[in-house]
């Protein structure tokens, strides 16, 4: 953009006579940058928001103004032939426009933060259509409104949030590992009972084939007992403990002890 320029001041210099003269050059205007959602959906009968933000190289003030309009996309609509403002804000004042939204609009805003969006309540089906955007911001005033369609839908036709799906992902992520867990301890459960179940049968096989050598001899009395025949057991073993000095007082220990061993035939 080619600078304007504005003003030309001159002035004489005496000692010399020639007059000596300045240009001076005002700063072009920019485009302010007015930026929105380009599509919309809200439910019918509750609360809806149509963002609007803005980027300018001046400093906001109260000549800052907002407007909106809306265009309807239904034929049958009044608003249907062309845009109609419906909210105006200016001097930290904001002014509703035609009386289809007149109790239904409010600006939630901030100017100083760049922020022109308004609420609507209740939505309407007949709020179905493109709504415009437009801020100036003297002397950023040239920039183009920025433009969003609106659809009013039932409950049924809304997308799911990205919150609600990303929980339900996270939710059934952790099912699926706890049920990889419980399936893990069950095999491991398996497989440990079926390894001592083969251990103890191949101890039996062992004992069965490989029977036990007979301990020694621990005390001098099971050295002392007498061993049975080779041959077949026909009856019990007595063992008899005779006392030969005919007293009545107990034997002593260098008296000879004879056992006897009675078999039955």
């Amino acid at each position: 953009m080619e600078p304007k320029w504005s003003n030309i001041i001159c002035k004489r210099v005496l000692l010399t006579g020639f007059t000596l003269c300045v240009v001076l050059a005002t700063k072009p205007s920019s485009a302010i940058e007015i930026h929105s959602d380009l599509e919309v959906m809200m439910q019918n009968g509750t609360l809806g928001t149509l963002r609007c933000s803005f980027k300018s190289t001046e400093v906001v003030s109260t000549a800052t103004s907002v407007t909106w309009t809306f265009q309807s996309s239904q034929p049958d609509n009044q608003l249907f032939k062309a845009p109609y403002t419906i909210f105006y804000f200016s001097n930290g004042k904001g002014f509703p426009g035609h009386t289809e939204f007149k109790d239904r609009i409010q600006f939630i805003g901030d100017i100083n933060k760049r922020d022109a969006s308004i609420q609507l309540n209740p939505a309407q089906f007949s709020d179905n259509g493109t709504f415009f955007c437009d801020v100036k911001n003297p002397p950023d005033v040239t920039g183009t409104p920025a433009r969003t369609e609106l659809r009013v839908v039932l409950k049924e036709s809304l997308p799911q949030s990205n919150t609600a799906v990303i929980v339900g992902a996270v939710s059934g992520a952790l099912l699926l590992l706890v049920l990889i867990a419980v399936a893990a301890c069950i095999v491991m459960r398996v497989l440990h009972n079926r390894h001592e179940y083969e251990g103890c049968t191949s101890l039996e096989s062992v004992s069965s084939q490989a029977p036990k050598p007979r301990k020694k001899v621990e005390s001098n009395l099971e050295g002392s007992r007498c061993t049975s025949p080779s041959g077949p057991l026909q009856g019990p073993v007595i063992y008899a403990q005779l006392d030969h000095s005919g007293s009545n007082r107990s034997f002593h220990k260098n008296e000879p002890v004879v056992y006897a061993d009675i078999r039955k035939n």
